[in-house]
């Protein structure tokens, strides 16, 4: 489809998460990017309450598509898709369901691990239990809340007084922790586009680990594109980002983070069912590796939006 028949599209940002910066940054790049190619595309700023008036929103704005770039609670779990399938508005990405699964790490890693992915041991933690017993574990471990991206609320320990810290810190965000055990190995990410892996990234945080100033700062975070890794690594790791995308349903695009060990095995950590797309996000760099430069890239996502609602 061209995009003279595109109509007018929506670009979805901002919304009720601890995402909504970035989101709003996201959205931004996207709108700026389709008006670069001729499209009809206004901002569509979700509010911060959720589902409450965005409904009535999206009708007064007449929009004939959809182009989500909300993170996080709302726009990744399904919410912003219910409402979208119930105007019958066709949008970018996955549907409601393999939405939910990709922002529930638990739900998402049960997935993987029965269908033989490789995926960190973890236990998870409830607010409101009491008598964790916490001793048992071996340390260092990452503590992350349940259902956040963009690396909020996630904190690497490797003592007991760190570990009641992180852990409360990560319930801040959300009702359910994941404590799991610590891969030391090389972090990747693998951009899935037109339900397709893009070029292996490798991330090199100059400080600790890939948290939210890394991702988002500039100058903090080396990306080497492609990964300098053997081509036979490259693709299992590859296949394990296709599978782990193919498993929860996703469509369109997503971005699967892994942890590559010393033995070489491909841990899968979680799938972004909508990744981030600022100047520094990794789905954008991996596409451009490609050969699909970053306005292609959207008016893509939404041909893809459309065939979707097809069916």
């Amino acid at each position: 489809m061209g995009i003279e028949k595109f109509g007018r599209i929506g670009v979805l940002m901002g919304g009720p998460s601890s995402e909504r910066k970035i989101s709003l940054k996201s959205g931004k790049a996207v709108l700026r990017a389709l008006r670069e190619a001729g499209v009809d595309a206004v901002p569509v700023v979700i509010n911060s309450e959720g589902f409450r008036g965005n409904a009535s929103l999206l009708k007064a704005k007449g929009i004939d598509c959809a182009f989500i770039a909300l993170h996080g609670r709302f726009g990744e779990d399904g919410g912003i898709q219910k409402i979208l399938n119930k105007l019958k508005i066709p949008y970018t990405g996955s549907g409601v369901n393999a939405s939910r699964l990709a922002m529930d790490k638990v739900a998402s890693r049960n997935i993987f691990k029965k269908h033989g992915l490789y995926i960190p041991k973890f236990k998870v933690i409830k607010k409101g239990k009491k008598n964790h017993d916490f001793h048992k574990l071996k340390f260092p471990l990452v503590i992350k809340p349940a259902l956040t991206g963009s690396s909020i609320g996630i904190s690497i320990v490797d003592n007991y007084k760190s570990l009641l810290t992180a852990v409360k810190l990560a319930f801040k965000f959300d009702d359910r922790v994941i404590i799991e055990e610590y891969i030391k190995g090389r972090e990747l990410t693998v951009g899935m586009f037109a339900d397709k892996p893009l070029p292996v990234i490798e991330i090199i945080p100059k400080h600790n680990f890939f948290d939210y100033q890394a991702k988002y700062k500039y100058g903090l975070t080396d990306y080497i594109v492609p990964a300098k890794i053997p081509y036979n690594t490259a693709i299992k790791v590859k296949r394990a980002a296709s599978l782990a995308h193919k498993l929860l349903g996703c469509f369109g695009c997503s971005r699967v983070d892994i942890i590559l060990d010393c033995k070489g095995r491909p841990f899968i950590l979680e799938v972004n069912a909508i990744p981030g797309l600022t100047a520094t996000s990794l789905l954008p760099k991996a596409a451009k590796e490609a050969g699909v430069d970053f306005v292609n890239l959207c008016t893509s996502l939404i041909n893809l939006a459309y065939e979707k609602a097809k069916g």
